[in-house]
């Protein structure tokens, strides 16, 4: 009886420890990530600078946006720049999110990542000794004690935890600081944005503002921000109207898709005629099947501004989805050619049309479109989606097989990549290129599965 009651209470003690390490690491798998081309634009342009600044090569570094409303930001994946929307809807001028991703490029140039996971398991060291007196008190016959001692693990842990990196946050914002002086931005953002959030750890919306699990606030450090953004001469410049827009249209836009109609006319009603409220109107009357209302909104926007490939976009993409296919055609076209033409989410949407009309020349352009946005984006997995539909339409089974299985690869989901690998070598033309791609995800992929079945 005795065996048993200690197996019971050391399963708790172990699902205590992973609910202390969930809280602190925050895995970025659990939300699911925005594609737009606007938005990421905005993004780069928006971080670009400040990696320039840290000396850091912009190729080397992603911007991945995530669908949450909770307001985070943090590094993972090697040197991924992860944003939540609810960051983003959160800030108040370009000059406090700028800061936010200039504190996360100071934990990239300071190897912060890699550190952190061994202050994690550090961290774990007084949430054993609370579980251990617990057990203790529990043995002893204070049962509500020991619960109490073990339920209390988790504070423990993140306390210590805390304590380890608090040094690493400092260095991060004397590092942002770095990066927004020499880019001649204020740093007034930053500044604001911890002094606006300072004391949101005494209080119960932890779980809402969960930037502040990985990075604790101290007040010494926000003085220490300070001093210093005095000391630059920066503080009170005021922020670039460009800038403020590009703000203004990404939370607009992503205010249209994510949010309910109701929240979406309080916020941009129809009395607010500016363009980032018209978006935001056309989106959300686009997202809640008012077709007509939709167009006629979106159609204003691209006789303000013509030149916006977005707008274009965005009219393709109503057309298209509400089965006017051949109509989709013309816009997404406009929307590449104005955007350079590089742009692999734009080369998607127009394949994407071009596919559904189903020409055979428009099979031939989407093959096209599709294999050069998978070129200047490997690991875009609705190029590879696509490509495989094309492939399929135009009998050329094996190469669709292999499109499945570069999709596959990319996501992360080897047992599918090597399904389909292994089914296109069959039939591709031996030693060819695409035969040579199919062995290699085969030889990569079958050895990542043979090492999980062994695990």
């Amino acid at each position: 009886m005795e065996k048993k009651v200690s197996s019971g209470l050391f399963a708790r003690l172990n699902a205590i420890l992973v609910l202390c390490v969930g809280l602190l690491s925050l895995p970025a798998h659990s939300q699911s990530q925005i594609r737009d081309a606007e938005i990421e634009q905005i993004l780069r342009d928006f971080t670009d600078p400040v990696l320039e600044a840290a000396r850091l090569n912009k190729e080397d570094v992603d911007v991945i946006l995530l669908n949450d409303p909770s307001l985070n930001a943090f590094v993972a994946r090697g040197q991924n720049i992860h944003l939540f929307t609810g960051l983003i809807l959160a800030s108040e001028t370009p000059s406090q999110l700028i800061g936010v991703i200039a504190h996360e490029t100071g934990h990239i140039e300071g190897g912060h990542n890699v550190r952190r996971l061994a202050d994690m398991r550090n961290a774990s060291g007084p949430a054993y000794i609370s579980i251990g007196l617990g057990l203790l008190a529990i043995a002893a016959g204070a049962g509500d004690a020991g619960a109490a001692l073990i339920a209390s693990a988790p504070q423990f842990s993140y306390l210590n935890f805390a304590t380890h990196t608090r040094a690493q946050e400092a260095s991060a914002d004397q590092a942002a600081l770095r990066y927004l002086v020499a880019t001649g931005r204020t740093p007034a953002g930053l500044l604001e944005f911890f002094e606006n959030f300072r004391d949101v750890q005494l209080y119960g919306e932890s779980e809402r503002y969960r930037y502040f699990y990985t990075h604790p606030l101290a007040s010494d450090r926000i003085e220490a921000l300070r001093n210093g953004a005095e000391k630059s001469g920066l503080l009170d410049l005021e922020e670039d109207p460009e800038d403020v827009y590009k703000l203004e249209i990404m939370k607009a836009k992503l205010f249209g898709f994510i949010r309910p109609p109701m929240y979406v006319q309080r916020e941009y009603p129809p009395s607010d005629q500016s363009i980032p409220a018209k978006y935001a109107r056309a989106i959300s009357a686009f997202q809640n099947d008012s077709l007509v209302q939709a167009l006629e909104l979106v159609d204003e926007l691209i006789e303000i501004e013509p030149e916006n490939p977005y707008f274009y976009e965005l009219k393709g993409q109503i057309l298209f989805e509400n089965g006017r296919i051949d109509e989709s055609v013309d816009p997404n076209r406009k929307a590449l050619e104005l955007a350079g033409g590089r742009q692999p989410l734009l080369l998607v949407g127009l394949a994407r049309s071009l596919n559904a009309r189903g020409e055979e020349e428009d099979l031939q352009e989407a093959e096209d479109l599709l294999n050069f946005a998978a070129s200047l984006e490997p690991t875009n997995g609705y190029a590879w989606h696509e490509l495989s539909q094309v492939l399929e339409k135009l009998d050329r089974r094996p190469e669709a097989q292999l499109a499945i299985a570069e999709q596959a690869y990319f996501y992360g989901d080897c047992r599918r990549a090597l399904s389909f690998s292994m089914r296109a070598i069959q039939d591709l033309e031996y030693n060819s290129p695409k035969s040579i791609r199919a062995t290699d995800i085969t030889k990569i992929c079958s050895t990542q599965v043979e090492r999980e079945a062994r695990r």
